[in-house]
């Protein structure tokens, strides 16, 4: 698996702990740590994802949208 999508998956699992642990009202010194840190885990994310290793062969005037084809539809 790409580095990148381990990234997006761990901080998603800890996005995941921290609203069941607010939830759960449980293990409040924890739930703290997890609202300290998630803006640097967001931007760890972030910067992960921008610095992968990804070509993108399509140019934003050619296809702005990357969901699907519109030619095939």
């Amino acid at each position: 698996m790409k580095n990148y999508l381990q990234v997006v998956g761990i901080v998603t699992g800890i996005l995941i702990v921290f609203v069941t642990l607010i939830q759960l009202e449980v293990a409040l010194p924890l739930i703290w740590l997890l609202f300290i840190s998630g803006p640097g885990l967001v931007i760890w994310m972030v910067w992960s994802v921008l610095c992968a290793p990804v070509e993108v062969k399509e140019t934003f005037e050619e296809q702005w949208y990357q969901d699907y084809d519109i030619k095939s539809t």
